[in-house]
């Protein structure tokens, strides 16, 4: 009965972190090779009655870890880095290919495609929440269930 209990809590664990309210779901690296940067994407859902704004993140696994939004201005796509996020009350906020996005530069080691990737993301409030990152390949389109080559 324990073992049961300590995989479902991993489990949980795995699919889902929260902190102070806050739940990040759907959180997954997009691993791109010879050294250019990887793609984190993930959803914020706040169920509380204020606001809070993502203000940074950081990982052990990488030197930098960035805030990008990827705007079209004139038809052509660009990224464009952003300091703050806001999640709104009661809402929800994705991180998803095309939209806002964490950029992952200088891995500190090589990061295979399968592996579970630290990542904690800092909050205005002063809160920190440390959501472990699926790491999947290039064709990586979106969380579980969708295209993950």
């Amino acid at each position: 009965m324990v073992r049961f209990s300590v995989l479902l809590a991993s489990l949980l664990f795995a699919v889902s972190a929260s902190a102070a309210g806050l739940e990040v779901t759907g959180a997954w690296i997009r691993h791109l090779p010879a050294g250019v940067p990887a793609g984190g994407f993930f959803t914020i859902h706040n169920p509380g009655k204020r606001a809070v704004a993502l203000v940074g993140a950081s990982s052990p696994a990488y030197g930098t870890v960035m805030m990008h939004r990827t705007i079209e201005e004139g038809g052509v796509a660009k990224m464009v880095a952003v300091k703050r996020v806001e999640v709104p009350a009661g809402g929800t906020l994705a991180f998803r290919p095309g939209g806002y996005h964490l950029m992952l530069m200088h891995p500190k080691r090589d990061i295979p495609v399968g592996a579970k990737i630290p990542v904690t993301l800092e909050f205005s409030n002063g809160r920190k929440l440390t959501v472990h990152f699926d790491v999947r390949g290039p064709a990586a389109q979106g969380p579980a269930g969708q295209k993950t080559r």
